[in-house]
């Protein structure tokens, strides 16, 4: 089947399926018992719109059916495609029955927004229920109107602190205290109060202190909607043994009793083993036979004793080093409260490190679906992983790739072969130190950096050309945040050799200035990225991702070129015939380029099976000096199902620049912008649906390139925005995802100015369309 009949199949399936859809909607109470009704739909009317909406919508106890698009209940009309006549049936499994409307449901809710209001500090709140009833079709609509009244706030905000000890702590925390005079009485912000001052405490020494030794007393009882709120921090007495006050303990560690040979009480039928000790410092080490790491991993790691007391922040960066290590299945960190003590203030505690470790190596093949910019193929990895190399907790890893992909530009419709094959090697070591003259626990508060370093070669025969590429990094790459990530390569050594070009693809380059892009050539780079991502993926939840990258090449291998007056190598350039100079190293010509660009998506969780994603991407590539042109390997490109899905990989841009019949797509330039809108749904049990919007387009910024209008202008670029829209299907196989989209381009700035809307202007046709298939969401 070619791919032209499949988008006419796909177009034709759609429309049927929607005309049923539409049908069985228009009985959508078909399985509502007589004298009951369909609930059709719930709302909330709030009369202030300082209260979050969504968050009384959580409170709500029935729900209509799902909608998809906010309108179209797809679940429903599917159950009710089903017979009456049987409780079973494919269309019952996958449909959602009818939600019959119950009236104790609603009195329930009620009481939910009362009690939610009553925490948010509105004590008068209002809440009646409006039920409008169509007898006829057998539907309720239901909505819960809301009158918040006037909510109480905090007059005074005072303290009672039964330890004089506590108080210089607390009054040098009030700047940030979250609550204050004229704030609404809010539960939830007090109970957030009680949380955060208990771990303030836990940070300065206080190790047994807990929210039991917070308490609230307020007074409601004044007029006009105020309180007078006072805040009481308990003496360490919780049960009242004593009549006098008894202070609170701040305590330091004695020793840290480390097991890296720990195994879990509910795994074993014997006694923990503890045969060998090593005592280095403070420091207690307990193992079988022989000591598998080194001390000194254990002391760079451990950061509770960068404070004179205990502190629950460290306790948790400690944690968070052993974690990242990978060396162990379980990490464990508990405490025990000894009988001695430094003064009567002052107790004294034993750090329990509890470790169990991973096998040290490992062997694994696994098989993969590949998805190289919207190219399906499939590739083999065997790989090798040695945990702990020189007992420092190193992680070596050795890979070995075989790879075969479809590049769906070089190939006829009618032809499915994969034309690309790859093999790889790959070499790489993790190493869980700061490999600096900096010292890294002064710059690096969070998590101390991990140093890596790779080399890796490369063979891969595309059927435009073939291409090796040898690789070698040396960098690091550390969290400032939970959320936060850093990859800061000093070193990115690229040499790429190419040969075996294809005939037909250098014609129809040969006389374009990009040509020299595909030339063998050196890239020796240092590079930045910066990571913002709250994505939970255990978790469903709006979520926002920040990506920024920069990257520049070149400029040491120019300064080292003139350090030794190196002779410039001269040639007449094939397409410009002008004589060019230019530096080499190792006999080949080093690029030199500035290149940063900026990525940032939003994931709006509409409800349990409807989401909203927007992503936005905007980069630059500067060329100058020793190489006046990108290498094809960092240029931009756009189209594929990454990317603007109704256009073919590569075959889109630069600007309203139109690659000659039957050429190779193979567009590629120095500024890209995208913006893409995806709505996501629930379709039929594990596929999910997907409607989508994509736009953008990518330019060349040297005045050299001669595609004819392929430059970026500030006074035009905003007119070449190629626009697709369509639709796709999602696969959820556990252990990956596989996509179909269908897009439809809306504007083609390849077009003639003017007539670059395809409906209306044009009869819409096969090549209007892009059917692409990947692996994994788009963004």
């Amino acid at each position: 089947m070619t791919i032209g009949k499949t988008k006419t199949y796909l177009s034709e399936a759609l429309v049927v399926l929607i005309f049923l859809l539409l049908l069985a909607s228009c009985s959508s109470s078909r399985f509502v018992p007589e004298g009951q009704y369909l609930l059709n739909d719930t709302d909330i009317e709030i009369d202030n719109r300082s209260i979050n909406r969504e968050d009384l919508k959580t409170h709500i106890r029935q729900k209509e059916n799902l909608k998809i698009l906010g309108f179209i209940k797809f679940h429903l009309a599917l159950y009710n495609l089903s017979s009456k006549k049987s409780s079973k049936g494919w269309l019952k499994r996958i449909g959602e029955p009818p939600v019959v409307y119950e009236d104790y449901l609603t009195l329930r809710t009620k009481d939910q927004l009362q009690s939610y209001l009553s925490n948010k500090g509105y004590y008068n709140a209002a809440i009646k229920d409006s039920l409008v009833k169509n007898e006829r079709k057998q539907k309720v609509n239901v909505k819960y109107i809301i009158e918040a009244g006037i909510p109480y706030r905090i007059r005074n905000y005072s303290y009672k602190i039964l330890d004089p000890q506590l108080r210089p702590l607390l009054m040098a925390d009030t700047v940030n205290q979250i609550i204050g005079k004229g704030d609404i009485f809010d539960v939830d912000v007090l109970n957030a109060e009680r949380e955060r001052l208990t771990s303030y405490f836990k940070d300065h020494g206080y190790y047994n202190f807990t929210t039991d030794h917070i308490q609230y007393v307020a007074d409601s009882t004044l007029r006009n909607h105020q309180v007078d709120l006072e805040l009481e921090i308990l003496d360490n007495d919780l049960e009242n043994e004593f009549d006098s006050i008894v202070s609170h303990k701040k305590y330091q560690f004695r020793n840290y009793l480390v097991n890296p040979d720990f195994v879990p009480p509910q795994l074993s039928n014997r006694r923990q083993l503890k045969n060998d000790t090593l005592a280095v410092d403070n420091y207690r080490f307990f193992f079988h036979d022989e000591l598998r790491y080194k001390p000194i991993v254990f002391k760079n790691l451990n950061r509770m004793p960068d404070s004179t007391y205990y502190s629950l922040r460290n306790v948790e960066k400690t944690y968070r080093a052993l974690t990242q290590l990978r060396q162990f299945k379980v990490v464990n960190i508990n405490f025990t409260e000894l009988d001695s003590m430094v003064d009567e203030n002052t107790g004294l505690l034993d750090a329990n490190f509890q470790l169990s470790a991973l096998p040290r190596q490992g062997f694994s093949v696994d098989l993969e679906g590949t998805n190289s910019s919207g190219n399906l193929g499939v590739a083999g990895n065997l790989n090798y992983q040695h945990r702990n190399l020189y007992k420092g907790a190193e992680i070596f890893n050795l890979n070995l790739k075989g790879a075969v992909e479809r590049q769906q530009a070089f190939i006829n419709e009618n032809n499915l072969d994969f034309n690309t094959r790859e093999l790889g090697i790959e070499g790489s070591l993790n190493i869980p130190k700061f490999l600096s003259p900096l010292k890294s626990k002064r710059f690096f508060n969070f998590q101390i950096p991990q140093t890596s370093v790779s080399l890796g070669y490369n063979f891969q025969q595309r059927p435009d050309y073939t291409r090796t590429v040898t690789n070698l990094k040396f960098g690091y790459n550390w969290k400032t945040s939970i959320y936060r990530s850093h990859y800061l390569n000093l070193v990115d050594f690229n040499y790429v050799n190419l040969y075996e070009f294809n005939e037909d693809f250098i014609n129809s380059i040969k006389d374009l200035y990009i040509k020299s892009s595909f030339t063998d050539h050196l890239v020796f780079a240092l590079n930045y990225t910066l990571i913002d991502n709250t994505q939970n993926l255990s978790r469903r939840s709006n979520y926002r991702y920040f990506k920024w990258s920069v990257e520049s090449a070149g400029n040491l291998l120019s300064a080292y070129t003139k350090l030794i007056n190196k002779d410039e190598v001269s040639e007449r350039d094939s397409v410009t015939n002008q004589l060019i100079s230019y530096q080499e190293v190792l006999g080949t010509r080093f690029a030199q380029y500035l290149k940063t660009d900026f990525e940032y998506r939003y994931g709006y969780m509409i409800d349990k099976y409807n989401s909203l994603v927007g992503r936005a991407f905007l980069g630059i590539g500067l060329p100058y000096g020793n190489f006046d042109v990108l290498p094809f390997e960092k240029k931009y490109f756009s189209g594929g199902a990454n990317g603007i899905r109704a256009w073919q990989v590569r075959s889109l841009g630069p600007g309203t620049y139109k690659a000659p019949a039957g050429a190779y797509p193979n567009q590629s330039s120095d500024i890209k912008l995208e913006a893409n809108l995806e709505y996501r749904y629930r379709f039929v049990g594990p596929v999910e649906g997907a409607l989508f919007l994509d736009a953008g387009n990518i330019w060349a910024i040297n005045e050299k390139d001669n595609r004819p209008g392929a430059q970026f202008r500030f006074d035009q670029f905003y007119k070449q925005i190629a626009v697709g829209t369509g639709m796709g299907f999602r696969f959820d196989f556990t252990y990956f995802i596989f996509r179909l989209d269908l897009g439809m381009k809306l504007i083609d700035p390849a077009l003639e100015e003017g007539k670059r809307f395809i409906i209306g202007n044009y009869p819409i046709k096969g090549e209007h369309f892009n059917l692409a298939f990947a692996i994994g969401y788009p963004f």
